[in-house]
């Protein structure tokens, strides 16, 4: 129970990353705040978070609206009591088109999702951390701002921005006693990856088996990591286990891309 008592928000509420992770906090004694645009799926999480004995609210959040974060934090401190954990999950991965044919509109808009509204999520959450004299924000960033591909600009220059604000929050609001890491998966297995992999092999006429084995040999592991396997990297920067440990970037990938 490495988490209990604590009082977490997870955004960009999904069957995969968003899930994993909510589950993960409340089987280690987490409350949870389940936030995402759309609802259907965190009311089924909820469900699943108080089948655990954990308590669970769903609140629709949109990390670009100010008000929506501020409503979430709101639901956190007066249903739970306070707040201590910020799982920034959620994402827009950009519009994979090369930088000469993407109006720069559409990298703006990407922008608007993993840097400003990020930003706009932390903000909102930092002030109740304080109150509770401590608290633990994790990034869910990505490999692509480390390993850059063609056709990932947006997402990739998003996310490195990220990066950077990682490190300066952790600087600047250590003195509170908050916490601010990063996480960085490469692909990570699980439906849409399995749709995705099918898709690219359909256009080289070969399986998304094949494409699957392709991307796995370059890992160092030689498998793809599915999101349940990742949320424990966000478990360990939740909790104590990395209570010394701020401002770092952890590669999550299975030894896909290391950084030097």
């Amino acid at each position: 129970m490495l988490l209990e008592g604590k009082v977490a928000i997870v955004s960009g509420m999904g069957p995969g990353m968003g899930r994993d992770i909510s589950l993960l906090l409340a089987e280690h004694g987490a409350d949870v705040v389940l936030g995402a645009r759309r609802t259907e799926t965190s009311d089924e999480v909820a469900e699943e978070v108080r089948a655990l004995g954990r308590r669970a609210e769903v609140v629709r959040l949109d990390i670009t609206d100010a008000a929506s974060c501020a409503a979430a934090v709101t639901v956190a401190t007066e249903r739970f009591g306070g707040l201590d954990i910020l799982v920034n999950n959620a994402f827009q991965d950009g519009n994979r088109k090369a930088f000469m044919e993407a109006p720069l509109e559409e990298w703006r808009q990407t922008m608007d999702v993993n840097f400003w509204g990020t930003l706009q999520m932390t903000r909102a959450a930092v002030p109740s951390m304080i109150e509770r004299s401590g608290g633990r924000i994790v990034m869910v960033n990505t490999m692509s701002a480390h390993r850059i591909e063609p056709g990932f600009g947006a997402y990739a220059a998003s996310k490195g921005a990220l990066e950077t604000a990682t490190k300066t929050l952790a600087v600047e609001l250590g003195v509170h006693g908050i916490r601010v890491n990063g996480i960085h998966p490469g692909y990570i297995w699980g439906d849409s990856v399995e749709w995705y992999f099918g898709y690219l092999g359909k256009k080289r006429g070969i399986s998304g088996e094949e494409v699957y084995r392709e991307m796995a040999d370059e890992t160092s592991l030689k498998y793809l990591p599915h999101s349940s396997e990742i949320a424990g990297s966000v478990l360990f920067f939740a909790s104590d286990l990395s209570k010394p440990v701020t401002g770092q970037s952890l590669d999550v990938n299975c030894g896909h891309w290391m950084a030097p």
